[in-house]
């Protein structure tokens, strides 16, 4: 069963789930704005993989520190993530060993297919 992380005030999660809810896609849910992810959920959710897709570039953070000149490390970036959950890019839905960062409507639909 995928996993669906999102925050409930972000309208682009919203329609989302709108989206899994309409194509009937069963999801585990998480609001990250109730439960964010801790340091360790972040370390098994991103493995093996850059970390430049799970920032979410639209944050005040992620300016302010010039990520996109000067990414953090791997374990920076996890802190990071682990004390603002507006700096993990949602929504995300992560399903056996694929994760697909933000809403893509016409991704979402292939997953179901």
């Amino acid at each position: 069963m995928p996993t669906f992380y999102y925050k409930s005030t972000c309208s682009t999660c919203r329609k989302a789930k709108a989206l899994l809810q309409e194509l009937g896609v069963a999801a585990e849910e998480r609001d990250m704005s109730k439960l964010p992810l801790s340091a360790d959920e972040l370390r098994a959710l991103i493995g093996d993989r850059e970390i430049k897709p799970f920032l979410n570039t639209r944050t005040e953070m992620y300016r302010e520190r010039g990520m996109k000149a000067n990414p953090p490390e791997k374990d920076e970036a996890i802190a990071l993530m682990a004390e603002n959950a507006n700096l993990v890019r949602r929504p995300l839905l992560v399903s056996d060993d694929s994760i697909l960062f933000g809403f893509d409507e016409v991704a979402y639909r292939q997953i179901v297919q």
